[in-house]
């Protein structure tokens, strides 16, 4: 090909592909070295234990996507790359990162570290990403374990850094902790102010929305200059047989989730404060329905459901717990992937 005929600033093929089969092998490397067992270890063994921090991914969030779940402890065969290919499912959160050793290193919960991790190089090179998870049902953020100054900093910075994450999520088990709360909303301002990252919090959904200590906690976070971008409701789905109007009373403790996040966003508390960023709450919302049973969402709730984030401009769809039949997952992945 001719130098003309070549957009300027491009590679040629032959070096784009080496240049993809590079970045998919560094990052594998940077994923093997996060810590991987629970056994504790010295604070000052820490550093070597992770690759150095790397430039974070550009990805910006798009808009109405469904972000694939995966609990790696669990699943320890996911094949990020193949499960992309197979279902058109392009972002994955991988959970859990979780405090060990001093209460100031993480590890992937779980023996035998991540290696659904260690296939992110391939995700991203098919043109996918995924972003880890701190916290969780099985073990703690390390906000809540790591007390010594700039240690949670550090904690975060080489985990998101090793993985070259643009984005990072946290499942706040800790709300009602204020020193938990201050020093996650310092570090992660410090993150922030580093690198374009995103970050999502996980909450669990009630029949009036959010609870108060979650709320209080969204404001002081703010308050300390960090940038939430995206609250994830976690919503536990009513068992079939019950009452008529699962889906409707899921949808008004959504709405009055996005009523109080629109509150505790709002520009001043002077004044009335109900709906001036009621829209910009919607965006910032993403909804995850957990499932007891296979058989707990259908496929015409499913359209409901998807028609739902839609119409109100969710942030995100994702799905929790027992995985629901295959229809009603490809109702879900072809409508917001």
């Amino acid at each position: 090909m001719s130098r003309k005929a070549r957009e300027s600033g491009t590679l040629p093929r032959p070096l784009a592909v080496l240049a993809a089969l590079v970045l998919a092998g560094a990052t594998c490397l940077a994923i093997r070295m996060l810590p991987a067992g629970a056994s504790p270890a010295p604070p000052s063994a820490a550093p070597a234990r992770f690759a150095p921090p790397r430039p974070p991914v550009a990805v910006r969030e798009p808009p109405r996507s469904f972000v694939g779940f995966v609990d790696t402890a669990r699943e320890p065969e996911f094949d990020l790359a193949a499960e992309s290919r197979g279902s058109g499912v392009r972002r994955y959160a991988l959970g859990h990162l979780v405090a060990g050793g001093d209460g100031c290193l993480v590890r992937w919960d779980g023996p035998g570290g991540d290696p659904v991790a260690a296939g992110l190089g391939r995700l991203r090179a098919a043109g996918g990403d995924a972003f880890p998870v701190f916290g969780g049902p099985d073990g703690q953020d390390p906000a809540a374990t790591c007390t010594r100054p700039g240690g949670l900093a550090t904690a975060y910075r080489r985990a998101v850094g090793a993985l070259g994450a643009a984005a990072a999520g946290v499942e706040i088990r800790d709300a009602a902790d204020p020193a938990a709360v201050l020093r996650r909303a310092r570090a992660l301002r410090a993150l922030q102010g580093e690198r374009p990252l995103r970050v999502s919090f996980t909450l669990r959904l009630k029949p009036d929305g959010l609870d108060a200590a979650d709320l209080a906690m969204l404001r002081t976070t703010r308050r300390e200059g960090a940038r939430v971008d995206t609250v994830e409701l976690l919503a536990e789905m009513e068992p079939r047989g019950g009452p008529e109007g699962r889906l409707r009373r899921l949808g008004s403790a959504v709405r009055a989730a996005a009523g109080q996040l629109a509150r505790a966003y709002a520009p001043s508390a002077k004044g009335p404060a109900e709906e001036p960023a009621d829209e910009q709450a919607w965006e910032r919302l993403a909804l995850t329905p957990v499932l007891s049973r296979a058989g707990d969402l259908d496929e015409t709730e499913a359209r409901k459901l998807s028609d739902y984030a839609v119409r109100h401009g969710l942030a995100w769809l994702s799905l929790r717990g027992k995985p629901p039949k295959p229809d009603v997952s490809r109702i879900l992945w072809l409508t917001h992937s």
